[in-house]
This record gives C-alpha cells, structure tokens and sequence, in this order.
C-alpha cells in the first residue's frame, strides 16, 4: 500500500483512506520527527490497522512512533464493542509495561556525592536482567492472587500502602482476570519474577526535578524544583510475554476461520464478542495486574534500599507515590462518539492514557487537576511530568504518547557504539549507570532514541497533556 500524508498543521498529519482502509489515519509529529518516521514501515502499520473491523474514528500514532509488532509503537486505536476486535499486536508482548514515579523530601544538591553508592545499592538490592528471578518465589495460589489482586495483593503482603492504590491506574487492578485462562508455560514463567526489572529499555532512575512548567499542578503533584525523584519503569516480565505468545499462536492458527483479511499476519485478531477474545482480555488482565504487582514491590524495595544507604528513617526521606501509569494495554472505556456516550475497547500500544481534570476514571487524589502522565526520556536525557488534558479526550480517546521512541534498532544502536564506553560518557555528564551487560548499554544510548523534548512538545501543543514538570537523570540501574 503506497503510503501518502497530508500536513495538517504544525503537528498532524493524516494519511487519507484509501483501499482497504475503514478509517483515515493521523499522526502527531512535527517536520524534524515526521523524516525519522519515514524511514521505517511504521507508517504503514498505521494504514494497515485503519483495515480492521470495527475501528473508529481515526487509526492513530503518537509522536514517539516507531515499528512495532503488527501495531507501531506508538499506536492508538479505538473498536466498536460489536464489529470490532481484539489483537495482541495492539498491546504488546510486554502487557502493563509502564511507569511508576515516586516523590521524596530528598534534595539533588544533598545527595549528589551519594548518587554513586545509591546506584551501585539499588543494582545489588533490585534483580535485574534477562530471565532475572527475585526472592519471591510463588506459589500456585499466590500467583492466581497476583493475577485477580494486581497491586492490591502487592500491598496486603506489606509491600506499601492501601494509598498507593488510589494513585494507581485502574487502583492497581483490572477487571475480569481469569488465571484459569492460562498456560502451564505462563503460570510456570510468573512464579519467579515477581519484584524484578527486567532487561532492554527497563530501568529504575533517580532523577531531579530540573524545571516546572506548570506551579499549581506541581504542587498537587508534590514536585518542586531541585527534588530527588525516583522513576521505575517495567512491565508484566515473562509471565506477560508468555501470555501474548499464547494468544498470539492461537488466533494466527484460527484466522482462517473468520472472515478477516488481514494485510499482516502480525495483526492476529479476534472479535471483541467471542469466546476467544473474551478469553485473551481476560488473560491480558492477569498479566496486567501482575505488572502492578511487580511495579509495587520495586518501589518498596526501592524505598528500603534508599532509607539503608542514607542511613535516614522514613520521614526523613518522605518518598510518596506520584502515580502508575500503564502504556501496553486494550481497554472498555465510555468515549463520546458524534455527541453519544459510547463503549469502546481502546488498544494503547507504547501510549498512555492522559484524563483531564474532572474525568471519573480518576480517583479523588487527581480529580480536580488531571491525571499526572509520565513520559519517560531515553537513559541519559530527561523524563517529564504532564497532566491530563481535555484536547485527548477530544482527538486521540483520552491518550498520549509513552517515552521518545527509538530512532535506531537495537542492532544498528549496538553497532554505531562499537568501540564506545557507554557509561564513562554518560558518567561525564554527571549520570551514574550500572547494567548487567554492556551490548545493554549501547542498545540503549541516548542516540538510538528521538529527542524527547520535541516529542514533548508536539503532544504539549497539540493539547494531548499539558507539561508540568522537567527531570533530569542523576543515576540509573539497567538490565
């Protein structure tokens, strides 16, 4: 399909209907991100997911999109409850992969001598890396709690507080998960990694608070400049992954069956009101929750390493949720359609939700100022705090984009850096590092990625969230 786009204005583009798509697609991005874009087939996968049955309205792509499976990263769509679908390509093998921000009374120009022994105790408290297993080692019917509990099982173990929960999207838990749904090989995969990191773009980062944009909504975030900030980013670990290969494998195998033509096998799908894709939302939400879980444990453990190292007791260090969000997941959400209340199944694909002061999803925390929306930056450049705008509810269904996306594969990353020290140069511009491999290092430098500013700048203009707060990277702990 020959791909063609349309400038909008400054910051969309559309890609008209044409052939076999059902809906137009639009793309935020301004005149520098959109020539990155174009040298990838992300623009494509945008066409090809306007192809499938029941999407409505727009197929859309964040600033930060790049190639994904089936679906770009980067990628938001919306189906109808009866006509349309359900696909694991519009999730993502790393279901409930998202961010987590944790405030504290922490000054940076206090800790900064300390910031290399905080990293090197966060790396030796904190398991990470490929297949990396944790001290938690479940049981059957623990991990079928994880499954149904989600964050709030977290919690009832003494992992933080029942207020965390409430600055936890959906509280840490959605509904409708079924563990009975669930492989022998996911179950098996679940049991040992409740707590850890994980490897490729996961991390966990102390950051300080660089600029505030917006004073009123920083205060209702508790962020004020010069701040310490803890960032953990990560997702549901095998037991996610193993999830979606499951499904994956079964709706490929059954798309003969239904009367779906695809333009990409990757783009695997069911029907929304089939047994099959009941089953899968059911399994995504164990996986899911068990995201939560595992975010929530990560910041407990997190908030005992840093009180050990400081030798400070908890008041001192006064670390709170900021809040949870998710940004690999397919949701049931009431949006207004042409002037009518309608219920969706929302697929947000490397995209976070962004709800505006007033919405009901949020908790009473939030409800006058917006959802707090965290984008994280690429490990050595800054991350940013936004708050939930109406102009999302409006364009994009409630949505916004997650990080800056990469510009360079992880195998092009890993080649321009040959040669390079990584973490002596990120250790030059003041940013302690510590990874489990190197090739991690190289896969993830700051290069391989767009520049978050602009990515920041297109959503903040185009009224998807609006900016609240800068942070910038002191130290980082990698797989």
């Amino acid at each position: 399909m020959e791909i063609k786009l349309e400038k909008l204005d400054e910051y969309r583009w559309l890609i008209p209907k044409t052939g076999p798509m059902r809906v137009p697609g639009l793309i935020y991005s301004n005149d520098a991100l959109m020539k990155e874009v174009k040298e990838d087939q992300s623009l494509a996968q945008v066409a090809n997911v306007a192809t499938l049955p029941g999407i409505v309205g727009h197929s859309l792509a964040m600033p930060d999109i790049h190639w994904g499976y089936g679906f770009p990263i980067g990628g938001v769509a919306a189906f109808d409850l009866d006509e349309g679908i359900v696909s694991p390509g519009g999730v993502g093998y790393d279901i409930n992969c998202g961010c987590r921000l944790m405030t504290t009374l922490l000054r940076a120009d206090e800790i900064r001598p300390m910031t290399k022994d905080l990293i090197s105790a966060l790396f030796k408290n904190i398991p990470t890396g490929v297949g990396s297993t944790g001290p938690l080692h479940l049981s059957n019917k623990d991990e079928a709690g994880v499954a149904v509990q989600g964050a709030a099982w977290a919690v009832k173990k003494g992992f933080g507080s029942t207020e965390d929960l409430d600055k936890t999207e959906d509280h840490g838990a959605m509904d409708g998960a079924d563990p009975s749904l669930l492989s022998e090989r996911a179950m098996k995969r679940g049991k040992d990694q409740l707590g850890t990191l994980g490897s490729g773009n996961h991390f966990i980062e102390i950051q300080a608070v660089e600029k505030i944009y917006d004073g009123q909504k920083a205060r209702a975030y508790n962020l004020f400049e010069g701040q310490v900030v803890i960032f953990i980013h990560t997702g549901s670990r095998g037991f996610g992954h193993q999830i979606c290969d499951d499904f994956l494998k079964e709706m490929s195998r059954d798309a003969l069956k239904e009367s779906f033509d695809l333009p990409d096998r990757q783009l695997a799908c069911a029907r929304l009101k089939s047994d099959q894709g009941r089953r899968y939302l059911a399994a995504m939400a164990c996986a899911a929750n068990y995201a939560w879980a595992n975010r929530q444990i990560l910041m407990h453990w997190t908030h005992e390493t840093l009180l050990k190292a400081l030798s400070i007791n908890p008041k001192e260090l006064g670390m709170s949720l900021l809040y949870d969000v998710c940004h690999n997941i397919a949701k049931k959400e009431l949006h207004t359609i042409g002037g009518k209340q309608v219920m969706l199944c929302i697929h947000r694909k490397g995209a976070t939700r962004s709800l505006p002061p007033g919405h009901p999803l949020l908790s009473e925390v939030y409800r006058d100022v917006g959802q707090p929306v965290l984008i994280p930056g690429s490990m050595g450049t800054r991350s940013y705090v936004l708050a939930g705008a109406e102009g999302a509810m409006a364009q994009s269904f409630g949505s916004t984009c997650h990080g800056a996306g990469r510009v360079l594969s992880r195998t092009k990353a890993n080649k321009m850096a040959k040669g390079r020290a990584i973490h002596r140069e990120l250790e030059d511009i003041g940013i302690f590092v510590q990874s489990r491999g190197k090739r991690t290092l190289k896969e993830e430098m700051p290069e391989a990625y767009k520049d978050i500013s602009q990515v920041v700048e297109v959503v903040h203009q185009a009224g998807l969230a609006q900016k609240v707060a800068r942070l910038r990277p002191l130290g980082v702990i990698k797989g």
